[in-house]
């Protein structure tokens, strides 16, 4: 690759790429920050000054895969203007073949240049929303899922910011290129230098990330060998979400470049801890004054926090289904790996699903560690801030905290402190799932069958495989 053969090329190139690009982000990150729109021409404007030549529309499918059309930049104008189609119906859990006519609506806001592709003809994304020829949102677009939430929290006077912690995997790919489960090092958490060889690509995915606007906060080794974290600042949960698919779209494009492959699958390998994408989660009202923080309240949290931790308690074990969306993710919930396997909530204690992490005043916040990165982010960040809201609604008393290890702790007496076990199997999650009318509210009714009903069927085909381990433990044996 370029960077490996030519160091000092790529190092140049990657200096006067920031150089002729912070004009475009400065202007971005001003926008967003005085909370006001792109308008087209600025858009059309910046396309030119820029020499982008080729744009692709993003949007993301009911199971969190990032899709796009890509036009030229002659035809940026009409996609500005809601004119681009696209069939719908080649899009799993969208539409039938008869009603297939859907279009794309850009965000503005969201407009970026990709700072790894060539510097003649650039190539820039837009985020869209999907509608219908009625010029009606499409109710199995999962950002108009949010969206719709978030319209609930508003008319009850709070906004939602979210901060991700996603966790992924290097892996070595085989001669042909195929990814492998052979990770990159034998490194451990916080580990550098030599240990973590995945340092240099760790390094090269936040210079990417903060070229398009990103503020990271913090990048590590993980606790599983060839394991790694990024951590980028907390936002409004729309903007959170976009944040995560083009991270994923930058860490997977970057780890290409230095020849491996980024994985973000809950746990891609036995007996090494999995992948999370802990959710630090707070409300803030009209002021902007963060609705979780009380300086009087016990813990210094407010009444609103206790009451959206009891409806995130209250119907977690209901919504994991969604967070924890494919047969691997409980692979990664089990005990002994740090992943949290049982309801209950702490302060500092890492064990139970939900912490309280030291920050107060704005850094108030709630942290639920069981999402896994494989959730569609705009559907778990939904659920999510719909379960809170009917905690606040139904003024729901969260149980008493438990500082203890959990995963010390025996059943019993877990038992006697009212501590229940999340979902074993995508089967059983998706089954509670059917039972919680919350959760399926917030869903809608398309967006809820066609994710059981697909989910069903990956349970079966799941079911039926046979495992090498059933090969092991019991061809001889019977």
């Amino acid at each position: 690759m370029l960077h490996s053969v030519f160091p000092e090329a790529f190092f140049y190139v990657r200096i006067e790429l920031k150089t002729c690009y912070k004009s475009l982000v400065r202007r971005l990150t001003c926008q967003k920050g005085i909370m006001s729109k792109l308008t087209k021409e600025q858009i059309l404007e910046m396309a030119r000054e820029n020499d982008v030549r080729f744009i692709r529309l993003q949007f993301t499918d009911l199971y969190g895969a990032l899709k796009n059309v890509a036009i030229t930049a002659r035809q940026l104008e009409k996609a500005l203007n809601n004119q681009c189609m696209f069939d719908g119906s080649s899009i799993e859990g969208f539409v039938r073949i008869e009603e297939s006519d859907m279009y794309l609506r850009p965000d503005y806001d969201s407009f970026v240049i990709f700072p790894w592709r060539p510097q003649q003809n650039k190539v820039a994304r837009l985020i869209c929303d999907v509608y219908r020829p009625d010029q009606t949102p499409f109710e199995g677009d999962p950002r108009y899922i949010l969206k719709k939430v978030l319209q609930e929290a508003k008319d009850m006077g709070f906004g939602f910011n979210v901060g991700p912690e996603c966790e992924f995997f290097l892996l070595q790919p085989d001669p042909n290129g195929v990814p492998t489960v052979q990770t990159t090092d034998k490194g451990g958490y916080f580990d550098l230098g030599t240990n973590d060889m995945g340092e240099n690509v760790r390094r090269d995915i936040c210079l990417t990330l903060e070229d398009m606007g990103f503020e990271i906060e913090a990048s590590h080794h993980e606790v599983a060998y060839g394991q790694h974290e990024i951590d980028f600042k907390y936002t409004n949960v729309l903007e959170a979400c976009d944040n995560i698919q083009i991270f994923k779209l930058v860490v997977k494009t970057i780890a290409r470049e230095h020849g491996l492959y980024a994985t973000f699958m809950a746990k891609p390998k036995f007996g090494i801890n999995g992948s999370g994408m802990h959710c630090n989660m707070s409300l803030f009202d009209q002021e902007g004054n963060n609705a979780f923080y009380d300086p009087k309240g016990e813990l210094e949290l407010s009444e609103t926090a206790y009451h959206f931790l009891g409806g995130i308690l209250d119907h977690a074990y209901n919504f994991t289904a969604i967070t924890n969306p494919t047969v691997n993710s409980y692979k990664r919930l089990v005990p002994g790996y740090e992943a949290p396997v049982y309801i209950a909530w702490a302060g500092r204690n890492r064990s139970p699903l939900v912490r309280v992490p030291a920050s107060r005043g704005k850094g108030t916040r709630l942290e639920l560690r069981a999402v896994d990165p494989t959730a569609n982010p705009y559907l778990a960040l939904a659920v999510l801030l719909e379960c809170g809201l009917d905690g606040i609604e139904r003024k729901l008393e969260a149980p008493a905290p438990v500082e203890n290890n959990i995963y010390m702790m025996s059943g019993d007496e877990r038992k006697a402190v009212g501590i229940t076990d999340l979902p074993s199997t995508l089967h059983n999650a998706v089954k509670a799932l059917r039972e919680d009318d919350v959760v399926k509210a917030a869903l809608g009714q398309h967006i809820y069958t066609n994710f059981v009903e697909t989910k069903k069927v990956e349970w079966a085909s799941y079911a039926q495989f046979v495992s090498q381990w059933e090969i092991d433990n019991y061809l001889y044996l019977y």
